[in-house]
C-alpha cells in the first residue's frame, strides 16, 4: 500500500509529497509537522476534530453534572459515560456503512444528523426527563463510531502515505487537547448557563463540523457493490481481515493493552493522592495536565518516528514508556509520580497511532470503514471494562497492587510485540478480489 507513485502535496508536482517526506525524514519533527499543517485537507479536517470534539468532551461531563443535578443519584450520572461508550462495543457492525458511502458524504450527513439530535436536551427539566438525555448521549455515541470508522478511510483518500504518521500524530494531539479543555469549559458553561446551552453549543459544534468536513477535498473512488452480501456477512468480512493480518492484530491488541491498562491506572488516581502521596484530589489537575503535556509531545513527534522505526518497534516503545510511568507512581514521591504522569502522556498515544497508520496503510479502500471500525473497538471498547474492573480494585486492593497490574500489562503486551515473529512467506490475509488494483486515492492521484 505504501507505494510512490506520484502522489501530489504542496507544489502541484507529481511525486511532491514524496520528496518532501523524504527530506522530513533528515530534519525531524517539526519539518513534518509543518508539511501536514501546509496541505489544506489536513488543516480543514483538524479543524473540524478540534471543533466536534471539543463540543463533545464538554457536553459529556455536563451531562453526567446534569444527571446528578436532577436526580441525585451517582449510579445514573455514571450511566451518562456508559451511554456515549457502549455503541464502541457495535463498532464492526456501525462501520461497514463507511464502506457503502462516500465518506466524506457521510460525515457531513452524520454531522448534521447529530447536530439535530442535540437540540432534544433542551426539552429535559425534571428527573423523568433524564431518559431523554441517556438517548442523546447514545446516538451521539454511534454517530462517533460510524464518524470515526468514515474519518480513518477517508484520510487515506486525502493524505499521502507516507505522511499519514504525521497527521494522525497531530490529529492525537487536537483530540487530547479538546479532552483536556472540553470537560474544564462545559462544566464552568453548565454552572454558569445551564445543561441546555451546554447542548445548543455542542448541536453548533456539529454545524461546524460538518462545514468543515464539506470542505475537504479527495478524490474518492466509488463504494464497492455488495448488493447481494447481508450487513452481517460484510461486518464479518472486516472483523476476519483484521484478525487475520499478521501485521494489524499484534498492533491493534497492543493499543488495546494501552488502554486497558491506562484505564486500570486511571481508576486507582485518587487512592493514589489520599493514601500514597497525602495530597488533596484537586491535585489530580494537576497530574492530569503533565500528562496532557506528554500526550501533546508524543503525538508530535509521533510521524518523525514512524519515518525512522517500524509501527511496531514504536508501539512497543510506548508501552514501556508508558509502564515506566505507571510504575514510577508507586514511588509515594511527588516528583516521581509527576514524572511518570509526563511518561505516560508521553508513551501512551504511540501504540494508538502506530496502529491506526498501519490500519489506513494495510487494509484495502473498500474494507477500510470496517477494518477501522473493528481496530476502534478492540482499542477503545475494552476500557468500559477494565475502568469497572478497577473501580473494583480499588475499593477491595491496596491502589499500588493496581498500579502494578497496569504497569505489568504494558510491560507484557511490549514484550509479546517486540518478540512475535513475522509470519512465514504465504501466510498474508487474502484479498478480495479486486482489492489489490484499488489503491487509496492519496496515493495515486492529485487531492
Amino acid at each position: 500500500m505504501d507505494r510512490d507513485v506520484g502522489a501530489t502535496w504542496r507544489s502541484g508536482q507529481p511525486g511532491a509529497a514524496s520528496n518532501e517526506a523524504r527530506h522530513q525524514g533528515g530534519s525531524g519533527m517539526a519539518a513534518g509537522v509543518f508539511t501536514v499543517l501546509r496541505n489544506r485537507n489536513a488543516r480543514v479536517y483538524l479543524a473540524g476534530v478540534i471543533i466536534s470534539g471539543f463540543g463533545d468532551s464538554a457536553m459529556l461531563l455536563a451531562s453526567a453534572v446534569w444527571v446528578k443535578e436532577l436526580t441525585g443519584s451517582n449510579s445514573l450520572a455514571a450511566l451518562v459515560t456508559f451511554c456515549a461508550w457502549a455503541p464502541a462495543l457495535a463498532g464492526p457492525f456501525i462501520g461497514t456503512l463507511a464502506d457503502r458511502m462516500r465518506r466524506r458524504t457521510l460525515l457531513v450527513a452524520t454531522s448534521l444528523a447529530l447536530a439535530v439530535v442535540m437540540t432534544a436536551p433542551v426539552a429535559v427539566r425534571s428527573p423523568e426527563d433524564v431518559w431523554l438525555l441517556f438517548t442523546v448521549l447514545t446516538l451521539v455515541g454511534t454517530g462517533t463510531v460510524l464518524m470515526d470508522a468514515a474519518e480513518t478511510a477517508l484520510i487515506a483518500s486525502a493524505v499521502p502515505s507516507e505522511l499519514r504518521g504525521d497527521f494522525n500524530g497531530l490529529a492525537r494531539t487536537a483530540i487530547e487537547s479538546t479532552s483536556l479543555l472540553g470537560p474544564l469549559i462545559g462544566a464552568g458553561l453548565f454552572t454558569v448557563l445551564g445543561g441546555p446551552t451546554v447542548a445548543l453549543l455542542n448541536a453548533l459544534s456539529f454545524l461546524l463540523g460538518a462545514a468543515a468536513f464539506s470542505l475537504i477535498r479527495a478524490r474518492e473512488p466509488a463504494p464497492a457493490a455488495r448488493s447481494r452480501q447481508s450487513w452481517t456477512a460484510a461486518s464479518a468480512d472486516g472483523i476476519r481481515y483484521l484478525w487475520r493480518h499478521p501485521t494489524l492484530r499484534p498492533l491493534v491488541v497492543a493499543g488495546g493493552c494501552a488502554m486497558t491498562a491506562s484505564s486500570l491506572s486511571s481508576t486507582a488516581t485518587f487512592a493514589l493522592l489520599d493514601i500514597g502521596l497525602g495530597q488533596a484530589a484537586a491535585f489530580a489537575g494537576v497530574l492530569s495536565s503533565i500528562q496532557g503535556l506528554g500526550s501533546v509531545v508524543g503525538g508530535l513527534v509521533a510521524g518523525a518516528l514512524l519515518r525512522r522505526i517500524p509501527a511496531r518497534a514504536l508501539s512497543a516503545i510506548g508501552l514501556v514508556v508508558f509502564a515506566v510511568g505507571v510504575l514510577a507512581r508507586i514511588s509515594g514521591s511527588v516528583p516521581v509520580v509527576s514524572v511518570g504522569s509526563l511518561l505516560i502522556g508521553l508513551g501512551l498515544p504511540w501504540p494508538l497511532i502506530s496502529a491506526l497508520t498501519t490500519v489506513q496503510k494495510e487494509t484495502p479502500d473498500e474494507l477500510l470503514g470496517r477494518v477501522a471500525a473493528t481496530a476502534n473497538t478492540l482499542v477503545f471498547a475494552p476500557t468500559g471494562l477494565a475502568l469497572l474492573a478497577g473501580t473494583a480494585m480499588v475499593a477491595t486492593l491496596d491502589h499500588r497492587v493496581q498500579l502494578l497490574a497496569a504497569g505489568v500489562l504494558g510491560l507484557a503486551a511490549a514484550v509479546l510485540l517486540a518478540t512475535a515473529g513475522r509470519a512465514p512467506r504465504g501466510t498474508e490475509p487474502a484479498e478480495e478480489p479486486g482489492a489489490a488494483h484499488r489503491p487509496h486515492e492519496a496515493d495515486a492521484v492529485d487531492t
